[in-house]
């Protein structure tokens, strides 16, 4: 029997990478022995996954979080030798309370089953150590006070997928127990579609790419993460890009993710040399490409105060709708910094003859 553990997420906080990077579900693959006897996959279940009850691999199997060679299974499916299992089980609640806050929220789109949040750059996603109120989860919580998902001990209600505390853009939240289990499940088969917006150090040698490699914690930083390109340590990760506008010494790039893991396009772009811009933990806050000059030095230092975070904004998002099975897709504008950022670099790339 061979079982793997995925993760789904996207960038994950800084916050709560110093708690040990905690997802909001469990994700196995468990490939069933040559010799299994037929047994429930209840029971299968319950001595191969660690802090695993009954119920609550029940509650997974009718909510279609249990899958058999790619097809929803009831619990009382029998395994069979060499069937190919996949689970997505959410984790165990904390002792936690949130409180709701009445912080503005920029909804694009809501219904009774979900809503879509651009969120600004600057807010954390959810309360983790050393942020425990101002968050996203916060604030829904306020604008959601009537719903159940949204009251009690549950640090991450309705979340399933997330973006860095200094990343803008899209996150979809669930409204309701069903909608979260088909979202989530949706992100675990890389059936949602997530485009970002980058810019860049450097020019890429290429006007499309893809980086592979293999993506974990720094063995020093335990802030950042590391890529491991011979897949020694780490999850397999797959980032797609393609140059928007080159700009002399920085590009603009679309970035789109086959998978999800940790700072995963900050981390790949780092790994061949093209940091994102402004990119603190990444080296991107330092002038990586151009001259010596002083009024160059000047300019870029300029252009670090106009848009002091890392320049990566999660554009757009698609999902099939958990209720009405309807294709959703949704698309944001650039927020103003990384706006004005990139027409300052336009500007300076044109009054370079050399550059343009």
């Amino acid at each position: 029997m061979t079982e793997e553990y995925e993760d789904t997420n996207d960038l994950v906080l800084e916050e709560d990478e110093q708690s040990g990077g905690n997802e909001m579900y469990e994700h196995y693959r468990i490939e069933a022995d040559r010799g299994q006897i037929p047994l429930r996959i209840d029971k299968f279940l319950m001595t191969r996954l660690p802090n695993a009850s009954r119920t609550k691999i029940q509650d997974a199997a009718d909510a279609g979080n249990i899958r058999v060679n790619e097809k929803a299974v009831k619990p009382n499916y029998k395994v069979k030798p060499g069937d190919v299992i996949s689970v997505v089980m959410t984790y165990p609640r904390r002792d936690f309370e949130i409180i709701p806050e009445n912080i503005p929220l920029n909804i694009i789109y809501e219904d009774e089953h979900l809503l879509v949040v651009n969120k600004e750059a600057g807010m954390v996603v959810h309360p983790a150590f050393g942020h425990f109120n101002g968050t996203l989860v916060n604030a829904l919580a306020w604008h959601l006070k009537d719903n159940p998902l949204f009251q009690g001990n549950d640090f991450r209600p309705g979340l399933v997928h997330r973006i860095d505390k200094d990343t803008s853009g899209l996150l979809v939240v669930a409204k309701t127990e069903e909608a979260k289990s088909h979202l989530a499940l949706q992100f675990f088969n890389k059936t949602s579609d997530r485009k970002y917006i980058a810019v860049c150090w450097g020019n890429l040698k290429e006007d499309t790419g893809t980086i592979i490699g293999n993506i974990g914690r720094h063995p020093v930083n335990r802030k950042t993460m590391a890529v491991y390109p011979d897949g020694s340590h780490g999850k397999h990760a797959v980032t797609h890009y393609k140059v928007i506008e080159r700009l002399g010494y920085v590009n603009i790039v679309e970035c789109i993710l086959e998978t999800g893991r940790t700072h995963q396009i900050r981390a790949h772009f780092k790994h061949i040399g093209h940091p994102l811009f402004n990119d603190s933990e990444y080296g991107g806050n330092e002038i990586l490409k151009g001259t010596t000059y002083s009024k160059y030095k000047q300019f870029v230092n300029n252009c670090f105060t106009l848009c002091p975070r890392q320049a990566l904004h999660a554009k757009t998002l698609g999902f099939t709708h958990p209720a009405t099975g309807e294709r959703m897709a949704f698309d944001s504008l650039l927020p103003e910094d990384m706006s004005r950022l990139i027409e300052k670099w336009q500007s300076y790339t044109a009054r370079r003859e050399d550059l343009a």
